[in-house]
């Protein structure tokens, strides 16, 4: 028996935070199960690195044509990993990818599956595990009575925990079907900060009143090495492009911080942006629902804040450096 956990990498074979988060968590419920951690990778080049967060064997998938994600082939991937190490309890990252991903390994598991987990499981017999509910409103304790368990974690709710093995790697060759699936072409964001991988994130609304004002927005995240957004009616208008409108329809955020700025608060965007772990709002109107959901909220024109709180921060890493 053992715990399985799909660490996904970049296109570059890169592992992302959330890869070792992952990792941090599968390695706490092995130790629940008296069991051991396999890591699964596909075309990653660093997989040494899962060593230092408790990964005892990695499984590297090398395909060429596994450049793109493939929902329907990594599924097919993690089921014949599960079989081959005989895992009962399967993780998998609750991002974009993961929450299309893990309920087509359920499926060919026969397992049931709890997404947007929280915490380590309260209880392994019965399984019990807290996870989000309600667009991240709320908390239930959800018990998976399945052979095997699928967990999708939410990002940035255990962390990253070093726990140093001395691991191993082998190479991995599953039966990959032919996709009725083509990727065409893939849009890469080179040299910024992207949302996913963000411990901060600065975002804009209508309040900015247009693009040419985005400058002060993206000198702000510059500065705090930020991953820049924006609101729904922000990327509908084609001020920014879709690529960063988070939201309940746009890219889920789970910060450690988010700055809104001119943006109301409209429920689908605190929906999707409620797991940041520290919210800011700036805005003209006190009466914006935003105040209510936020931890810190500045009353103000972002036309006078923001310029002001760049040159106190461009002070600051002056006197810290």
């Amino acid at each position: 028996m053992s715990v399985l956990v799909f660490a996904e990498s970049t296109s570059e074979g890169k592992f992302k935070k959330s890869s070792f988060e992952v990792t941090s968590y599968g390695k706490k419920i092995a130790e629940q199960l008296s069991t051991n951690l396999v890591v699964l990778t596909i075309n990653a080049t660093e997989n040494d690195s899962l060593y230092n967060y408790g990964a005892e064997k990695v499984l590297n998938v090398s395909k060429t044509n596994l450049t793109s994600f493939n929902a329907k082939t990594y599924a097919s991937i993690i089921k014949q990993a599960a079989i081959k190490e005989n895992a009962k309890v399967v993780i998998i990252d609750s991002n974009i990818n993961g929450l299309y991903l893990a309920p087509i390994v359920a499926v060919k598991l026969n397992a049931g599956y709890a997404s947007n987990a929280v915490e380590i499981p309260s209880s392994v017999s019965p399984f019990t595990v807290k996870r989000k509910a309600f667009s991240n409103k709320a908390f239930n304790n959800c018990t998976i009575s399945t052979e095997i368990k699928i967990v999708g974690l939410a990002k940035n709710s255990y962390g990253v925990v070093e726990n140093l093995v001395s691991g191993t790697t082998e190479d991995f060759s599953p039966e990959i079907a032919e996709s009725n699936i083509k990727v065409e072409s893939v849009e890469q964001t080179t040299g910024k900060v992207t949302i996913a991988d963000a411990d901060i994130v600065v975002s804009g609304g209508r309040g900015l009143k247009g693009p040419e004002n985005w400058g002060m927005v993206e000198e702000l995240a510059t500065i705090l090495g930020a991953a820049t957004a924006c609101s729904k009616p922000v990327s509908d208008l084609g001020w920014r492009p879709h690529s960063e409108h988070v939201g309940q329809t746009g890219k889920p955020v789970a910060s450690n911080l988010y700055i809104a700025i001119g943006i109301s608060g409209a429920i689908q965007h605190l929906a999707g942006i409620n797991s940041s772990k520290v919210k800011v709002v700036i805005n003209t109107d006190a009466e914006a629902p935003f105040f209510k959901a936020a931890d810190y909220g500045i009353v103000g024109d972002a036309f006078e804040v923001i310029p002001n709180l760049i040159e106190k921060l461009k002070e600051f890493k002056a006197n810290n450096a």
